[in-house]
């Protein structure tokens, strides 16, 4: 799934209106398990000018990025993490690990050839999902505006809840930011 979709459905699911630091941790928690892939690209291709065919073609696949990836997409830490917050009684601590894993539990039957090693340290095997959230060869077609139709439903649902201008404002961004990959992909994929 795109990021901005992982906000808003962790801010959906584990968002508290009443609450700004559960709220902003479930917006943290949604956004951790692509962080390091956004820092790592970001670092190559706007400081380093690496080529984006490079970054994603083959930086991405390395064994160095995929180690990296293999931690804040394991679905086993972040579990983990949810015990201890439930142990804990901790509502921050709750929300980060839920966020993230529910990010996780929807990226795993939506990525194909982009797959990443979620159940380590237990195991490195990748599920190779039949179904991508955005490659038309595995349904991308299908899935892409499925997801953009969840998102915007769940941001009606977001701005019913949440009043005030800030978060209504981000709710907007990111039902507008929906929208930004599936041109791009529209783009690329065409013809």
């Amino acid at each position: 799934m795109n990021t901005p979709a992982h906000l808003i459905f962790g801010l959906a699911a584990f968002g508290k209106p009443e609450s700004k630091a559960v709220t902003a941790a479930a917006l943290i928690g949604a956004l951790l398990p692509d962080f390091s892939l956004y820092a790592m690209a970001g670092w190559h291709l706007n400081v380093l000018g690496t080529p984006p065919q490079v970054v994603f073609g083959e930086l991405y696949f390395s064994d160095t990025w995929q180690s990296i990836f293999r931690i804040d997409n394991s679905i086993v830490i972040w579990s983990i993490g949810l015990a201890l917050a439930i142990m804990f009684r901790s509502s921050i601590a709750f929300a980060l690990c839920g966020a993230a894993l529910l990010h996780l539990g929807l990226d795993l039957p939506l990525h194909n050839d982009d797959a990443r090693a979620h159940f380590w340290p237990i195991t490195n095997w990748i599920f190779a999902s039949p179904v991508s959230y955005w490659d038309p060869d595995y349904y991308g077609n299908i899935v892409g505006p499925v997801e953009i139709l969840l998102s915007l439903i769940a941001c009606a649902y977001l701005w019913r809840r949440y009043k005030g201008i800030p978060m209504r404002i981000l709710i907007a961004v990111l039902g507008l930011m929906e929208f930004a990959p599936v041109i791009l992909f529209t783009l690329m994929f065409a013809g």
